[in-house]
């Protein structure tokens, strides 16, 4: 019997600006399938989801669902087809609650607001017992992790009936045990008759969740195929083009004592973390490994300066406690911070890329005064770092930053962190959401900061990337390093300190 297509997009072709995203890009997915979109930042993997979604209209090509022709003029029209998407940034209102941001998704019914508000949270707690999410209906986004906020996007669309369910990056922002019941979860919904396309880079998610997956590259669909009947190796090869290789490089030996936190913690009852204790070494990587929501985000916090209480202390050679410093002076010591957040916290992405590049540099005065700024420098030394750290996207140093992939974005931050020869790096997830080539460049720059005489921090949830990066291992669990190990390390070893409990 003839398998009925879900969603079929034909010869799309979508430029931005003049810059072709699309060409001739294909895609089909089926009803009671996975089918996975695999492709670098920039590939079109998005476009070309965000033209099946209703967010874009193609210039030319055709889409088509349950094998009928249908021209969507939004994403309303979309959901009339029972299209949804999660997208990888997500759209959520963040003053308001879990069940007032999944309501505007929702047609309008009869009854007044606050009966269907209140029918809806039963909704949305039964729906979310069903996929083993912990979330309170009437809690505000704005107080949500961006884990949960993930989940309510995810709630958002199912709840407003979608049957053709589109995740852009879904794993980025979960920890390994969130994923697998995730992609599990969808894995059912598609077996019950249902289609979702999985956008991802996670290569062991496509082997182990998707019926199909599709390869594109440069805005163009390379190959449709099996991925029980491909390795690793050569769905790496379709998707950048050649051989990608990565793995630990070891650096110099380690230099003088740089960084030491001593028994760092949140004020008690006020935060998750419960006494870090771990020293850094000039020209060493440290790796701190672990499951999500086991202080990571808060060290990484206190070590970049973003407010927040803590007791104990974070002791830098030659300066003393960090925690006092302000970002003048970080800036004066050669601190370089990458947060998790690209978009949030590392860039303004209504500003443009020469602003964004030449800001890390203003407090210092390379740019002339607040009045009177030199723009030809600032232009000279982003285009300079542009071409040094190739990121891709950039047709004009004044457009804005928010147009840059993720992994050109991550770049574009690196570089201005970069940019004054930094004596400690302090990086969150650096390669979150990015493609294999992106993700091979940051290290690359994360080693090289390292080989030159850097202390480097990075804090990781992805195990794989630890192992890849760092000299030395510390596990965090339940607000502290409860593990350190050398490498080479062993695999096992970490995973049971990272899920072991006292």
């Amino acid at each position: 019997m003839k398998q009925v297509n879900a969603l079929q997009l034909s010869g799309i072709n979508k430029s931005f600006d003049g810059f072709q995203a699309l060409t001739d890009a294909h895609f089909t997915a089926c009803w009671g399938e996975v089918h996975a979109l695999l492709g670098e930042n920039g590939a079109g993997k998005s476009s070309l989801m965000n033209i099946a979604a209703g967010l874009y209209a193609p210039e030319t090509g055709s889409l088509m669902v349950d094998d009928n022709l249908v021209r969507l003029s939004g994403p309303r029209d979309a959901s009339r087809y029972q299209i949804g998407m999660v997208h990888q940034h997500f759209k959520l209102v963040k003053p308001f609650t879990v069940a007032q941001n999944i309501l505007l998704g929702l047609p309008a019914e009869p009854g007044s607001y606050r009966t269907r508000l209140q029918a809806l949270e039963q909704q949305i707690s039964a729906k979310a017992q069903e996929l083993g999410f912990v979330l309170d209906p009437r809690q505000p986004v704005e107080q949500l992790s961006i884990a949960e906020q993930q989940r309510v996007e995810i709630l958002k669309v199912l709840l407003a009936g979608a049957r053709i369910l589109i995740l852009d990056e879904p794993t980025a922002v979960l920890t390994d045990q969130e994923a697998e019941r995730l992609l599990s979860t969808v894995q059912t919904f598609a077996q019950q008759g249902a289609a979702v396309v999985l956008v991802t880079h996670k290569m062991a998610d496509v082997k182990r969740f998707a019926d199909r997956v599709t390869v594109m590259r440069g805005g163009k669909t390379i190959q449709t195929l099996n991925p029980q009947h491909v390795s690793v190796d050569e769905l790496v090869r379709l998707t950048v083009g050649e051989s990608a290789q990565a793995g630990y490089t070891p650096g110099p030996p380690a230099g003088p004592l740089r960084l030491q936190v001593r028994e760092l913690r949140s004020p008690t009852g006020s935060g998750p973390l419960a006494g870090v204790n771990l020293s850094l070494h000039a020209g060493q990587i440290y790796g701190i490994a672990g499951v999500g929501g086991n202080g990571q985000g808060e060290l990484a916090n206190a070590l970049m300066g973003l407010p927040q209480p803590t007791e104990g202390e974070i002791h830098l050679e030659s300066f003393g406690d960090l925690r006092g410093a302000s970002a003048e002076q970080r800036r004066e010591l050669r601190i370089a911070c990458i947060p998790a957040d690209r978009y949030g916290a590392a860039l303004a992405g209504s500003l443009s890329v020469v602003e964004n590049f030449a800001i890390g540099q203003v407090h210092g005065g390379r740019y002339g005064s607040f009045w009177r700024l030199l723009g030809t420098r600032m232009r000279s030394d982003a285009a300079a770092a542009v071409q040094a750290f190739d990121v891709q996207g950039v047709r004009s140093l004044e457009q804005n930053a928010a147009l840059l992939s993720g992994g050109n974005a991550q770049k574009l931050v690196i570089a201005r962190e970069f940019s004054r020869d930094p004596q400690l790096v302090v990086v969150h997830s650096p390669s979150r959401g990015l493609d294999v080539r992106a993700t091979q460049a940051v290290h690359a720059r994360l080693r090289a900061a390292r080989d030159s005489g850097a202390a480097v921090l990075v804090i990781s949830e992805d195990l794989d990337e630890v192992l890849t990066l760092a000299d030395r291992i510390g596990v965090m669990n339940s607000g502290r390093i409860v593990a350190e190990f050398e490498h080479p390390a062993d695999r096992q070893a970490i995973g049971k300190a990272m899920v072991s409990h006292d």
